[in-house]
């Protein structure tokens, strides 16, 4: 007998999509023969996952016609692919997996990483805005349950939708980080405090900017900005119209096992989103996880759910303003007192056994087990 096939969506190269690629392990270990589907670029990583990966290759790369266009192509390759249960990710992909599942009478999961609605880049975008709200409130409004990232994003789609929502952090597993690695071997000084921020989402009104001007404040220390994102290039400007380059360094997107690396060896982790729409308002960096499984001090903006992860196990200090002054302020608080930052690293440690994906992966078998009978 065959084992149940399921077919996975989301709208990125599937390389650093951590969340995404933590639920198709969990499938793989219930016996679910996994199909993987997103998008290629002409400078994607390349995969390596023991499950197929599908990745489409578009005209077209971004905009309302990329959106289309991209939705259109997973609505024919579902429609022609076998499958016993849909697993959508994010509301970019959710009409074609809707609409497959009635068609074909199979079973739908959907995964919101965020409250979609309310991203900032479709707040100044009315039409657009209307679009997504449509497609939303089309499908929401006829499914039973779904799945989101953190309690108030979850409380936001119950009123709307009345509909069951389980609550999956973006947690990571545990790292099992190889010890080995140096900071001679990734190039990083010996002498100096690090500080990092690092994603796949370093954007506008995430804090970066004024980490980067905090930077004139701080004295031996270095801002490590890991990852990529639509401020990066701003930041570069930034960076060299203040001298600041030997003070800030860039590091493009790389590989989790590398970026864990950067994230162990270094003293603090920047979690900086701003309070300045829903979305990031309730949201639960995949970050601030990967900085206490790194087992490293968080130093983070007073979001309602950051904040409570940050006070409930000690892990870091919360900035209240998000100016380059307050958040100097916090980083030359730890430099110069090294217990306190001591203390803040044995509670991360002690939160990692808690705050890992081998816990929180048990809220997911127990959905996918209504459909593995």
């Amino acid at each position: 007998m065959k084992n149940k096939r399921v077919i996975v969506s989301v709208i990125n190269d599937l390389a650093t999509d951590q969340r995404v690629a933590r639920s198709c392990a969990v499938l793989c270990e219930l016996g679910w023969e996994v199909v993987l589907v997103g998008r290629v670029f002409p400078h994607s990583m390349p995969l390596n996952r023991p499950y197929q990966c599908v990745r489409f290759r578009l005209p077209i790369n971004k905009g309302p016609l990329f959106y289309a266009v991209y939705n259109l192509r997973l609505f024919f390759y579902l429609l022609f692919n076998r499958c016993d249960l849909l697993f959508s990710n994010d509301l970019d992909t959710l009409l074609p997996n809707f609409l497959i599942s009635k068609l074909k009478h199979k079973p739908i999961i959907y995964d919101s990483h965020e409250y979609f609605t309310e991203v900032p880049e479709i707040q100044n975008r009315p039409f657009v805005k209307k679009t997504w709200q449509f497609i939303e409130k089309i499908c929401l409004s006829r499914l039973k349950s779904m799945i989101t990232v953190s309690n108030s994003i979850a409380d936001l789609f119950r009123d709307k939708y009345q509909i069951k929502v389980d609550v999956i952090r973006n947690v990571p597993t545990k790292t099992q980080i190889s010890a080995e690695t140096t900071r001679v071997q990734l190039g990083l000084p010996l002498d100096k405090f690090i500080v990092i921020l690092q994603g796949a989402g370093i954007n506008i009104d995430r804090g970066a900017e004024e980490a980067v001007e905090s930077m004139n404040f701080v004295e031996n220390a270095i801002l490590l900005i890991v990852g990529s994102g639509d401020v990066v290039p701003k930041l570069k400007e930034s960076v060299a119209a203040q001298n600041l380059s030997e003070k800030v360094w860039f590091i493009d997107k790389q590989p989790v096992e590398i970026l864990l690396q950067y994230t162990r060896l270094s003293d603090i982790g920047l979690s900086l989103d701003k309070p300045l729409n829903v979305n990031y308002e309730y949201s639960l960096p995949n970050k601030l996880f990967d900085y206490i499984q790194a087992e490293i001090c968080v130093i983070a903006s007073n979001l309602k759910e950051v904040a409570q992860i940050v006070s409930l196990y000690d892990v870091g200090v919360i900035v209240d303003e998000l100016s380059p002054a307050c958040i100097s302020d916090k980083i030359n608080l730890l430099i110069d007192n090294p217990e306190l930052l001591a203390k803040y690293k044995h509670n991360s440690t002690q939160a990692a056994e808690i705050l890992c994906w081998e816990n929180e992966k048990k809220i997911l078998e127990n959905i996918l087990n209504v459909y593995a009978k």
